[in-house]
């Protein structure tokens, strides 16, 4: 401070200096309060007008939650309105692990409040591994009013834990349906990525499972509907206060389908704990009647996320109940084979129905023996005997003259060796062998010799039987091939307008009438005098059929097949394949049991169940008549 000075050290103050300084600082500060003021009135103006709306939706969002309505799944049930999936809404109980703390303390503490098994432990330790932190996990399914009584009254104690209503599926037929219908699973991270890839993820808030397998899969966006939207007034503890508005979600949409459930039970019951599969089929639509794969599984044990146990049981077992046979297991065709054979020979003018051979009960091709199943032959075999009687000698001499190309060009149009277009997921197309594919498949030449085996069922071939019904069906059809479908139309829940699932003809193959005549004569003769004859004594109406019995295990040179000498699971897989009425088909069966044997034995009775259920409305005894011949097992 500016001071003046005397001789006598007296100290005076210049107060007018004093006062200078003190206005310009005081204007100063007054400048920089006016300042700030019109700086926060420019951001009051700023938030209340130009941002209004933008802070006004902040602030109804933190009261304000947007709650997706989940839609009810579609229910299927078979053609005569018997439930094979339906819903039901149960009380879960969840934890979300992000807010809950020590996860495995939880489980323990709510142990015990309800009863919480080691099962249960399993499912939610997979499903936290595959799920994220902020998702909420059920603990326990299907609580009791008593254990939801139970956790309310110590729900304070659970931060994170909470109890919700949802919707269960529900497959009242158990494995009777299994691989036909599919179960859903919680959704997976490949799943989401193809749900946003497809523009469809916004669908799925709030919905935890889609369809895994089977029909479930197939027809997904039929079934799972349209979300919907609520908005929910909330408090400050995130709890619901009211309802504001509400866009409903519109449920899926049933599926009624061609099979019975009555066939599929009586199919699953004849099969007893034997493996195999049978596909029935319209021959004039492509509906599909029955669909078996035996063993099957509970697919109730999906849809709350299958424990590690339970999984490791069903992948671990050795008569792997997971693979669907009739769509995806391929088998030689064995003597099942021989009608189309003889058809191409026809049609490729390389025999004439007349045209025989004296079989004297094997074939040579260079040093190699070909042996027929009768040791001293057939006799004279036409091509009608050749069936009726399955001559294997015949039909090493008629693949000679074919060659392997030219009943590889026949058989792919008969749909072997491709996939039938059926309206499930997960179908395989099976081997039909050529000279290309063994150059693709080995880079090696074809040998003639293979075509000798080829010609009876044997060899690469593999097909499924869902391969060798649409065949059959082909076949009694004459000649017109439809596409295999298993969903009869799709009903709006709503509306209750139906949208039928077309019969949709493939292609209309070049056959002639008289030789489909000659083919079809001999079939029905199998069922009347050959090797099905004493399965199908005293039936109430004509059938054509074909038995076949398919080598698992090959067979050395001079050796000969002794059932009881070789281990069950290396066993000859048993074949038929049949349709009836003979004069108007009205359905097509293929089937294999494995590991059984001969097939005038043990798939051919079968058949005869199926048809007798389905054109009679009755079952057949399990074994009908007589014990087939020794001499008649092709």
């Amino acid at each position: 401070m500016s001071k003046l000075i005397f001789s006598k050290g007296v100290e005076f103050r210049d107060s007018q200096r004093e006062q200078q300084q003190f206005k310009v600082r005081l204007a100063a500060l007054t400048v920089f309060v006016m300042l700030m003021f019109a700086i926060l009135l420019t951001r009051f103006v700023y938030l209340q007008l130009v941002q209004h709306n933008h802070y006004h939706t902040l602030a109804e969002a933190n009261r304000i939650s947007i709650v997706p309505a989940t839609p009810g799944r579609g229910v299927i049930t078979d053609r005569n309105g018997v439930q094979l999936a339906y819903n039901y809404t149960a009380h879960t109980l969840e934890i979300t692990p992000s807010k809950a703390g020590s996860v495995d303390d939880t489980i323990d503490k709510l142990g015990e409040i309800v009863e919480i098994s080691p099962r249960d432990r399993r499912r939610f330790r997979q499903l936290l591994e595959e799920s994220k932190s902020f998702e909420s996990l059920p603990i326990r399914s299907r609580l009791s009013d008593e254990e939801i009584a139970r956790f309310a009254a110590h729900r304070y104690r659970f931060p994170g834990v909470e109890i919700k209503a949802r919707l269960f599926r529900q497959y009242p037929q158990g494995e009777l349906f299994s691989h036909v219908i599919g179960y859903i699973g919680r959704i997976n991270q490949k799943e989401i990525d193809r749900l946003e890839e497809n523009s469809e993820l916004a669908n799925y808030r709030g919905t935890d499972y889609i369809g895994k397998m089977g029909l479930e899969q197939s027809y997904e966006r039929a079934l799972h509907g349209t979300t919907g939207v609520e908005q929910v007034e909330i408090d400050s503890a995130g709890r619901a206060v009211r309802l504001l508005s509400r866009t409903p979600p519109t449920s899926g949409s049933n599926l009624v389908l061609k099979l019975d459930a009555g066939l599929q039970s009586l199919v699953f019951k004849a099969f007893g704990n034997r493996r195999g599969a049978l596909v029935a089929m319209d021959p004039q639509t492509g509906g599909v009647l029955a669909f078996v794969s035996k063993p099957g599984f509970d697919p109730n044990l999906f849809v709350d996320g299958i424990d590690p146990q339970s999984w490791n049981e069903l992948r671990n077992s050795p008569d792997r109940p997971m693979l669907n046979r009739a769509l995806a297991g391929t088998y030689p065709p064995g003597s099942t084979f021989k009608p189309y054979m003889a058809l191409a020979a026809l049609t490729y003018g390389k025999r004439t129905p007349q045209q025989g051979i004296s079989d004297p009960g094997y074939f040579w091709m260079g040093n190699h023996q070909f042996r027929d199943d009768a040791v001293n032959g057939h006799g004279w075999v036409d091509m009608y005997k050749s069936i009726v009687v399955s001559c294997d000698t015949y039909y090493y001499v008629l693949a000679n003259d074919l060659g392997i190309d030219a009943i590889s060009k026949f058989m792919s149009q008969l749909g072997f060796g491709s996939r039938s277009g059926i309206d499930l997921t997960g179908e395989s197309a099976g081997t039909l062998p050529s000279k290309e594919w063994k150059k693709k498949r080995f880079n090696r030449e074809w040998f003639a010799g293979e075509t000798v085996s080829v010609a009876i069922g044997q060899g690469y071939n593999a097909y499924t039987p869902l391969q060798m019904a649409s065949a059959m069906a082909t076949l009694a059809n004459d000649g017109v091939m439809y596409r295999p479908h298993v969903v009869d139309y799709i009903e709006d829940v709503r509306t209750r307008n139906r949208t039928p699932v077309e019969p949709q003809p493939l292609r209309t193959l070049d056959w002639s009438a008289e030789h489909i005549a000659v083919i079809k004569k001999a079939l029905v003769g199998v069922n009347k005098e050959g090797t099905g004859a004493s399965v199908f004594a005293g039936a109430e109406y004509i059938s054509g059929g074909k038995t076949g019995t398919a080598q698992v295990i090959a067979i050395k040179q001079g050796d000969k097949y002794v059932e009881s000498r070789v281990q069950e699971r290396f066993r000859d897989h048993a074949l038929f394949i049949a349709y009836a009425p003979a004069d108007k088909p009205r359905i097509a069966v293929a089937l294999i049991v494995e590991n059984a044997g001969f097939g005038a034995k043990s798939a051919a009775p079968i058949a005869r169940q199926v048809l007798d259920y389905y054109l009679l409305g009755k079952e057949a005894p399990t074994a009908a008549g007589e014990t087939p011949r020794e001499d008649a097992t092709r």
